[in-house]
Order: structure tokens, then sequence, then C-alpha cells
């Protein structure tokens, strides 16, 4: 676990460049909310010290690897102008990380590090002119930190947290303020840090993108943060669900959850065509299309024409030989998903206050035991979301 001091509420001094800064005019740093930062599960109450002027990280150096990611400190960063920074409580893995971290998403990658794109916390200081959130509030910051409204805009993935940009595994980041947006309040830190993208791709491959309606046939492949997601997503807007797995355990466990069908892809390789059957030869209506290079000839026997695959990874690889005409002969769509904007974010998070939905969280780990973490996701015996609680 990585390290933390214990502090009384009453001993949140305002750091000696923040009163400064303050003072200035720079941006406001709020001893009340800092001496908030508490977590106060049973497990753990003691709090982060945020009168310091360095803070925890984790950080990939010197080389890719899971063996290479270790807790540093670094300097505390302090927002400028139109900037906030943010007190991370939660962080949520994705496979985006791992791949990440091992060098296989993108081997030019610079190192140093902090990885993770996923994560929730409070508000613990605003830069100059700063409305958008107030001192206080909890709120998750953008996957893609520009993307606002519309299409994905030129060097958007430049700007994604993470990599290239610095990630989310730090007791402090700092952020613009146009790029956070304030989770749903009935959902815990763990819960909310799942938002910005394995519920956000869903929400984009079926409604944004996908426009799902009632009664329709969603395919989901999986049962790992982005397809649990769909799942509950799918219900919600009054959809049929058949998933796939390798698992007839995770399956019971979907069905639990919902889902009409499950198909063990093991043990019924031609998943496609049974999923196909299970809509009166019909076809579904949308696949959510995880596996890339060695599922999208499955999901093509299984989409209806007409009908819709959602690409939203490539877990299984990016090359693949398909027969073009089986999309152009019968109009099927080929939709690629890149997580989402704000203004789709933030009409997720109506739907999912007006649904009571919560993400599934499979489980939580310490700052420390990031590596852990990210081992028990490659393990792909998870099932929901992995969690880092700082």
């Amino acid at each position: 676990m990585a390290e933390r001091v214990a502090r009384r509420s009453d001993e949140a001094d305002v750091p000696a460049d923040c009163a400064a800064a303050a003072a200035g005019g720079k941006f406001s740093w709020d001893p009340d909310v800092v001496s908030a930062m508490v977590d106060t599960t049973p497990q753990d109450t003691t709090c982060k010290d945020f009168s310091e002027h360095s803070m925890n990280v984790v950080e990939l150096s010197g080389q890719f690897g899971i063996e290479n990611l270790h807790v540093v400190e670094r300097p505390r960063p302090t927002p400028g102008p139109g900037e906030v920074a943010i007190g991370v409580r939660a962080v949520s893995l994705n496979y985006r990380d791992l791949l990440m971290v091992r060098g296989q998403y993108n081997p030019r990658q610079p190192l140093p590090l902090i990885p993770a794109s996923d994560g929730v916390g409070v508000v613990v200081a605003v830069g100059e002119g700063v409305t958008r959130v107030a001192m206080g509030e909890r709120v998750c910051p953008l996957f893609a930190e520009g993307w606002l409204s519309g299409a994905p805009p030129p060097g958007v993935t430049r700007q994604t947290r993470g990599g290239p940009l610095d990630g989310m595994l730090a007791e402090v980041v700092v952020v613009p303020a146009h790029s956070v947006v304030v989770p749903p309040g009935h959902l815990t830190d763990a819960e909310a840090a799942c938002l910005p993208c394995a519920m956000l791709t869903a929400w984009s491959a079926l409604v944004t993108l996908g426009g799902i309606k009632a009664g329709d046939v969603v395919l989901i492949q999986g049962t790992g943060g982005v397809a649990l997601s769909a799942l509950a997503l799918a219900k919600l807007h009054g959809a049929q669900v058949i998933m796939t797995s390798s698992s007839d355990e995770k399956l019971e466990r979907v069905a639990a959850l919902g889902a009409d069908h499950g198909i063990n892809y093991r043990t019924e390789p031609r998943w496609g065509d049974v999923a196909r059957g299970l809509t009166g030869k019909r076809g579904v209506d949308l696949v959510v299309e995880v596996g890339g290079a060695d599922t999208l000839a499955q999901s093509l026997r299984a989409v209806r024409p007409g009908g819709t695959i959602g690409l939203i990874g490539v877990l299984s690889g990016g090359l693949s030989q398909v027969r073009l005409e089986s999309i152009l002969m019968r109009q099927v769509r080929v939709q690629g998903v890149f997580v989402g904007n704000r203004d789709g974010f933030e009409a997720m998070n109506r739907a999912i206050s007006a649904g009571g939905l919560r993400p599934v969280v499979d489980t939580t780990f310490e700052l420390g035991a990031t590596r852990a973490a990210l081992e028990h996701m490659a393990s792909g015996q998870h099932f929901g979301k992995v969690v880092v609680r700082l």
C-alpha cells in the first residue's frame, strides 16, 4: 500500500505556495475541502496530506512492462487559469491501460508516464476564471480533454489521458475545467471511476452512434467493463441482449444482470450463427464488437441486413481479413467508436441517474498494488471493473 499520513481535520494548513498564489488571484485553495479528503471506510480511516508539496504517483519509467511500474514522489501540480486541481479518489483500469504499460498500444510513447485513463476525485483547487465547477465538487475528467461535442476533433488522440498525456494514477491531477463532468450522486467513488471510458464507450456505441431503441436485439461480446456497461444500458433502453463468453459461470452471472441469452464461444465457435438463430434468423440489430480481428467475421454472420457493428476494441488484433461483400451487399454499417465527448458523457449521466444504474466493480486495490491490479485484469478472471483506490 502506498504510504498515507493520518491527520486531524484542524491541521489542514494551506501550502505556502498555494496561499501566495491565491492571494495573488491566480487560484484558490480551500483548506476545508482539503481536510475533507478522508476515506471513511472501516478498512482505512487515514487521509491524504494535501498540505505538503509532493504527492505519490504510479510511474512507468525506464522501459515498458508491468514490472517497471513504481510508486514515486512528484511535485504536486497547481492549477493555472481555467484549470482545476482534483484530489483523486479512485481509478478504474481499462485494457488500453494494460496495453499502454506493455508498450503494445503505442510503442513510441515517451516515458516516464503516469498510466490510467479513468478516474474520479474532488476539486481541491481552482484556477483564475473557473466557473464550471466549484471547490469540493466530485468530478470525472474526460478521456479526451478537448473533445466537448460532435465528431472527434483533429488531433484528438494527442489529448487522451493515460497516454500520451499523464493519467489518473496520481494523488492530484490538474486538468482544464471544461474537461470535467460531475458524476451521478448515487454512485460510489469506485463506481463513478468507471464512467469516463468504459461506460461512455458503451453509451456511444449503443445510443449516440447506434441509435438503439426498445425491442432491438443487441449482441455484446465478453463480460468486461464495457460489455457489462453495455448490458445495463441496453436493458435500460428496452433492448434484448445476447452475450458471449468463454465461461459458463460468467454467462450465469450476466443472466442474473438481465441478459436474455448467453453463448459460450468456446463450445460454439460459430457463435454468430447461433446468435442469428436466436432472432429467428433475422439477425441482431447491433453488435458491440470488442474482439477485432478474430471476431469480426462472426459478428458479420450475426448482424441483420442494414444492422450496425460498433467496433470498440481490438483485443484479438487490429488486422482482419473479411469478405467485403458481406458488408456491401447487406448494407451493414461498421461504426468505429472512440469513447465519446462531453455532451455524450452528460447525457449518459442523466440516464444513469434516472435508471439508478451502477457499474459492476470486480475488485479494488490500493495504489501500491497497481501492478497486482493490472495482472489481475490481464488474467481475464475479473467480472466487471478493476479499481485502484487512492
